[in-house]
């Protein structure tokens, strides 16, 4: 055996905090910068068979031009890699895309007054998730951002079979609907729903690199006439 010591694999959270060292989340408000994420989305909803080729190479809907929306591009070297959309309800925006179509169970929790993130539209480039294997810690490392900045009561997760479990074990969401047609996708979609106050303190344990600072979270979210941040009691 050599005598120099082995160095030890990085583990995950060493691996995301290195990797966020080189990224950064830039809120998509300028048409120049959603047309760039509407194309990366195309191609990778293309690639998955989850929407039908278009002579435009772009794919947005309705739901991107909400006032409780943001949409973000997750650059790494300047390079747009990944993307993320998130509706917020509360009571003075509470429409979704999610509760079109899960208005059975999502609509009593908006009516209660109840605050709900729709994370939706996560896409990546492909060459960039070989570079990158922790791309989608990064990635929904926004949704835990969003769930702080306005205290939300619930998560949701609509996502089709195969990738229920990446949520369910890294935010431990659970399923609460089994697969529904979803608009503008090919594959049904199922709903999976966590409550942050329960899994909050769990979630911080066990990826650490999803906290954040007030001020990190207000450059993403403050912006005017838009939904606002629930007050701390």
């Amino acid at each position: 055996m050599s005598g120099l010591a082995l160095k030890a694999t990085p583990s995950l959270a060493e691996r995301v905090e290195r990797l966020l060292l080189l990224t950064q989340y830039k809120r998509a408000d300028s048409a120049e910068d959603r047309e760039a994420i509407y194309e990366l989305r195309y191609r990778a909803y293309l690639r998955e068979g989850a929407i039908k080729p278009s002579a435009v190479k772009s794919f947005s809907d309705e739901y991107d031009s909400m006032p409780n929306a943001w949409i973000f591009g997750v650059h790494i070297d300047e390079r747009l890699v990944s993307s993320f959309r998130m509706h917020v309800s509360t009571p003075e925006y509470p429409d979704i895309p999610a509760a079109h179509v899960f208005p059975d169970i999502l609509n009593p929790l908006i009516e209660s007054g109840k605050i709900i993130i729709d994370p939706t539209r996560f896409v990546a480039d492909d060459a960039a998730t070989r570079q990158y294997p922790e791309l989608a810690f990064v990635t929904v490392r926004l949704a835990a951002l969003a769930t702080e900045y306005f205290m939300a009561d619930y998560v949701l997760a609509t996502v089709r079979a195969e990738h229920q479990a990446f949520y369910r074990r890294v935010f431990g969401h659970r399923v609460v609907c089994p697969p529904r047609p979803y608009p503008t996708l090919e594959k049904p979609i199922s709903l999976l729903m966590v409550d942050h106050r329960t899994e909050r303190d769990t979630i911080a344990r066990r990826y650490p690199f999803f906290q954040s600072t007030p001020a990190e979270r207000a450059a993403l979210f403050d912006r005017p006439a838009r939904a606002k941040q629930r007050t701390a009691a």
